[in-house]
């Protein structure tokens, strides 16, 4: 007989609506539907929220105060955007569920996904909490004034890494490397940072070699435009502050 303690259970979630018929609100819809929760949708805009205790809205951020003032009176309504605060939602009791990844698609998996949560009641954020565990992702709480430095940190880590490494994409074209070379060299680096932060950080910089550093700008002046110098000299000074804080990491370390 099996007598280790089983897990507690969980509360079945109240009745939910999903509006928007995007990419997100499919995945949402069906994510919420394969955990066995009671949800109908996705709704186009405009859906008044009958029948349902919370709506989630997943449509555009200047959508956002619309698609909540369509919701008559009395559900809880929640929103899915990164960047925008609880205040669009009012006078609604409110929450936010921001999956922190890219979703390309109605079959995106969430489960494993942070989750960025809120709400203007301790009802409602722990209601958020409990549709982000349903769903199997990580929640973690951010205040409206911390939203645009959050999302802000989501720019940084996804879009502006894209732009990062279309630069080693031409600079690579230009010795005739293929951007697939370049592949598991960053994706062992991003690793490394998400296990050690700045104590992963390898390369001329952290080696304090100038004179590579100086043929490498040369290369970049030669072959590429200005923009991309400019880029460059920014990468390599923001680059030298990591290396400062590397260092501090492992002289710590090592005291």
């Amino acid at each position: 007989m099996d007598t280790r303690p089983s897990a507690p259970r969980r509360a079945p979630l109240p009745r939910l609506a999903v509006v928007g018929q995007g990419r997100l609100g499919g995945a949402l819809t069906r994510a919420l539907r394969d955990a066995g929760a009671s949800v109908s949708g996705p709704h186009g805009r405009g859906f008044d929220g009958t029948g349902a205790d919370v709506v989630l809205l997943c449509v555009p951020d200047e959508a956002i105060a619309a698609a909540a003032a369509a919701v008559a009176p009395g559900p809880l309504v929640g929103h899915c955007s990164g960047a925008t605060t609880l205040e669009p939602l009012a006078p609604h009791e409110a929450l936010s569920l921001h999956p922190l990844m890219t979703v390309p698609g109605p079959d995106a998996e969430l489960r494993g996904a942070p989750c960025a949560i809120a709400g203007s009641t301790a009802r409602a954020r722990d209601l958020a909490g409990a549709i982000a565990a349903t769903l199997g992702m990580d929640a973690f709480a951010v205040a409206d004034d911390d939203r645009a430095a959050y999302h802000a940190a989501a720019s940084v880590a996804a879009n502006y890494l894209q732009a990062v490494e279309a630069l080693a994409e031409r600079l690579a074209a230009s010795a005739g490397v293929p951007r697939e070379a370049l592949a598991p060299l960053a994706r062992v680096a991003l690793e490394r940072w998400q296990a050690d932060g700045p104590a992963a950080l390898t390369g001329p910089v952290a080696r304090g070699d100038a004179a590579t550093v100086a043929r490498q700008r040369e290369a970049v002046a030669e072959r590429l435009p200005a923009a991309d110098l400019a880029l460059f000299d920014a990468l390599t000074a923001a680059t030298e502050r990591v290396a400062a804080d590397r260092g501090a990491v492992l002289t710590g370390a090592s005291a």
